[in-house]
């Protein structure tokens, strides 16, 4: 019995110690303290094989500020996971928050990608809104599982609803972001209902309003910035 204790927490402190080193990468990378490139998407990008449309400047530049805001929400959605997972009460919650992170990752390159076919960067503000999502994911996390997963839930609802409304705003001729961010809408709704699923607690309204404005402050920055 202790030997298999002594297993599972050598088992939990490698997972640990393997999360550390990726937040670790993403800062370095995030402040521009690293050189080498982002992680590579486990999958391809759903714009791959569509040809560049032909936008005007305004256009361009408005399909830009939208996808440098769904490339935030990315790295909120990956500190806010990675921030869950270190605090994560159970070796089963840890390692659904850690697949859904991975997928997370798959849509930061994504976005990444296309910011760069629009001769666009980042927002400079990511660096912030990193540390502050991993503690507001390490804080829930230490309510418990249920209210972890429950939050996982609860911002998931909000980022489908700023996906769908970017969908309308993208310009119609941009059918390469347009088809970015409707895989990111799928990804996002299942990570969701993934999480009830799991044990989630519904927020009640009032949360989820809050959550709302402070997501507001994101994308209200990060279209310009």
């Amino acid at each position: 019995m202790t030997e298999l204790t002594h297993t599972s927490s050598r088992r939990s402190l490698n997972g640990i110690d393997r999360l550390l080193s990726r937040v670790d990468k993403r800062l370095r990378q995030l402040a521009g303290e690293s050189t080498s490139l982002p992680e590579a998407a486990s999958r391809p990008s759903p714009a791959v094989g569509h040809d560049e449309p032909t936008l005007s400047a305004r256009e361009r530049e408005h399909a830009a500020g939208l996808m440098r805001v769904n490339h935030t929400g990315e790295v909120c959605a990956q500190a806010l996971y990675q921030g869950q997972a270190l605090a994560a009460r159970s070796e089963e919650t840890r390692e659904k928050l850690l697949g859904a992170a991975r997928e997370e990752a798959d849509h930061l390159a994504w976005c990444e990608a296309r910011l760069a076919e629009l001769d666009a960067e980042p927002s400079r503000l990511n660096p912030l809104f990193y540390a502050a999502s991993f503690a507001l994911g390490a804080a829930t996390a230490m309510a418990g599982d249920k209210v972890s997963l429950g939050f996982v839930h609860a911002t998931e609802e909000r980022v489908a609803s700023h996906l769908r409304a970017h969908l309308k705003a993208l310009p119609g001729e941009d059918r390469k972001s347009q088809l970015i961010l409707q895989q990111m809408l799928n990804d996002e709704e299942r990570h969701g209902a993934e999480a009830l699923e799991h044990g989630g607690e519904e927020f009640p309204r009032p949360v989820k309003d809050v959550m709302t404005l402070a997501s507001q402050l994101m994308t209200g920055t990060t279209y310009w910035i």
